[in-house]
């Protein structure tokens, strides 16, 4: 008889990375996420992710980004996961970063003076067993 082991799979926080984007002139949410996941991630190397948790390949990761930003219903969501180069990627955008006023400049295509910051926390998660 051969006994089969039920083995439980868990998601286990790697790391967490936080960022801030501004886009001074255009005023597009989008370009404020993805340069707060940008700059979340920019100063980071992950080798641990295969030496100690043992991954095959980057891919396996799972990456859940949150990002808060002036205007979420206008983000586009496919740009702001593509700053990410590995992982099973999630995206959930809120309410919230800042608006501040700036200066409106014509020739870079402002339509007002908003500046758009955003903040973003990049979470890094691993499958591990139970």
């Amino acid at each position: 008889m051969k006994i089969q082991e039920n083995l439980l799979m868990a998601l286990k926080r790697f790391i967490i990375e936080m960022g801030m984007g501004i886009d001074q002139h255009g005023q597009e949410p989008t370009v404020a996420a993805a340069r707060a996941v940008r700059n979340a991630i920019a100063h980071n190397a992950l080798p641990g992710i295969m030496e100690v948790v043992g991954l095959e390949d980057p891919h396996e990761m799972i990456v859940e980004v949150k990002v808060a930003v002036p205007y979420p219903e206008k983000v586009r969501e496919a740009e702001v996961l593509s700053v990410l180069p590995f992982g099973k990627k999630t995206l959930t955008l809120e309410d919230g970063g800042m608006v501040v006023n700036g200066l409106a400049i014509a020739s870079l295509n402002d339509k007002n003076d908003e500046m758009l910051i955003a903040v973003a926390a990049v979470t890094v998660l691993v499958e591990t067993e139970s």
